[in-house]
C-alpha cells in the first residue's frame, strides 16, 4: 500500500465513510487533534525507554491501552453522524480511566497548589499531552454545535486530560522528577 496517495493536494481529505471535506473541517480538527494528543502520550513514553520502576510495565500497558481506545475515539470523530461505526466508546470506557486516576491519586503527595508542567522529560510531554486532548475536547464541543457527536466522545477527552494530568504527576513521582509549585506572586 503506496503511504501517499495525492488526493488531498487540493485541501481536501475523505472522512471514514468516503465523504470529501476541506482538511480545515472542524471533524477533521477533532480527529486530527487526537491524533497529536496519541502522538504526544507515545513521546512520554519513548522518554522511559532505560527508564525502570516496579511498575513500569503495568503502567505502559494502561497508557498503551489509552492509545488504542483514542485511537478508536479519533476514528468515531472521523465518521459523519449518519454512518455507523464499527466500535464505539461505551461508559466503560470513562469509568476505567476514572478508576485509573482514583488509583494514582491515593499514591500521589496531595497537590496543595497548582504546579508547573515540569520534572521528568516523560511526565512534561504528558503534561503536553494533556493539553492538546483538552484542545480535542473543544473541537469536539464546537463540531457537535454543528452536528451530532456521542457525547460520550466529550465526556472520555475531558476525562482523558484529567488522567494524562495525573499521569504526568505519578512518572514524576516514581522517577523522583521535581514538581514545580506556581509562584503566588511574579
Amino acid at each position: 500500500m503506496r503511504i501517499y496517495t495525492r488526493s488531498g493536494d487540493k485541501g481536501k481529505t475523505s472522512l471514514i465513510s468516503g465523504k470529501r471535506v476541506a482538511k480545515h473541517d472542524l471533524r477533521v480538527e477533532a480527529y486530527g487533534t487526537c491524533d497529536e494528543t496519541n502522538s504526544m502520550i507515545g513521546l512520554g513514553l519513548s522518554f522511559l525507554n532505560g527508564v525502570d520502576w516496579a511498575d513500569k510495565d503495568t503502567f505502559l500497558e494502561k497508557m498503551h491501552r489509552i492509545q488504542t481506545i483514542l485511537f478508536h475515539v479519533g476514528a468515531e470523530l472521523a465518521t459523519p453522524d449518519d454512518k455507523e461505526v464499527k466500535w464505539k466508546l461505551k461508559e466503560g470506557h470513562i469509568q476505567e480511566l476514572e478508576d485509573q486516576i482514583d488509583a494514582w491519586d491515593k499514591q500521589l503527595e496531595p497537590l496543595r497548589n497548582f504546579i508547573l508542567p515540569s520534572g521528568h522529560s516523560a511526565s512534561s510531554a504528558l503534561h503536553t499531552a494533556r493539553t492538546v486532548a483538552r484542545r480535542a475536547e473543544r473541537q469536539a464541543i464546537a463540531l457537535n454545535e454543528q452536528e451530532d457527536v456521542n457525547p460520550l466522545v466529550i465526556s472520555y477527552l475531558n476525562r482523558l486530560s484529567d488522567f494524562l494530568f495525573v499521569a504526568a504527576r505519578y512518572v514524576n513521582q516514581s522517577l523522583e522528577g521535581e514538581e514545580i509549585p506556581l509562584k503566588a506572586d511574579i
